[in-house]
């Protein structure tokens, strides 16, 4: 755990990040918001870059609780568990205003120009595909998706597809995308385990 003021930095960052993205931030704003002294930025942080990656790694201590509050619940099949944590990211995101994933939003500003942010956005959404490809596994095993599935593309594919639908709901300011897109993706994993039956 860090000092109050860098702790209230970091989450200030979260709202202003998702809400300005990196090259819309300001320092000077971000010290105004928490009302920090001058020269507490740099005090804590070697550089905007260095607050950003660490603001990614706070945005991602909370996707790891998420991650793990549905993924280990062990009272719902497998596929449920990773449509949980979708469905409570889509409410989240509903909270925020429809600023959508951190991630997906820095990831697009940055990843062409930024090999720092391109790397650690990338880990970070491999992480996650790692763990719903866990649950898949085990849906795969109970034949609730089709044998032939391959657990970590199916689930890339379906982190691909939120990531579409997380863009067209902060365009439209509405969760009908994200929607959308779990019922197409959910659906057709378990049709091909009907189909194969």
């Amino acid at each position: 755990m860090g000092t109050p003021t860098r702790e209230k930095l970091l989450d200030a960052g979260l709202q202003l990040l998702l809400e300005r993205g990196y090259n819309g931030l300001g320092i000077q704003e971000l010290l105004r918001t928490t009302q920090a002294p001058k020269g507490a930025f740099y005090h804590h942080f070697e550089s905007k870059q260095d607050f950003a990656l660490q603001v990614v790694d706070r945005y991602m201590e909370e996707v790891h609780q998420g991650l793990k509050l549905c993924l280990e619940d062990d009272s719902l099949p497998p596929l449920e568990r990773i449509r949980r944590f979708f469905e409570l990211s889509r409410d989240k995101y509903s909270r925020d205003g429809y600023l959508g994933c951190m991630l997906g939003g820095l990831g697009q500003e940055l990843s062409g120009t930024h090999e720092a942010f391109r790397t650690r956005i990338e880990a970070c959404f491999a992480f996650i595909a790692d763990r719903f490809a866990d649950c898949i596994e085990q849906a795969r095993l109970r034949g609730e998706v089709a044998d032939s599935t391959d657990p970590l593309e199916a689930a890339n594919l379906l982190l691909d597809c939120w990531e579409g639908g997380a863009l067209r709901c902060r365009l439209w300011r509405d969760p009908e995308p994200l929607n959308r897109v779990l019922d197409f993706c959910f659906g057709s994993l378990r049709a091909e385990a009907a189909s194969t039956v």
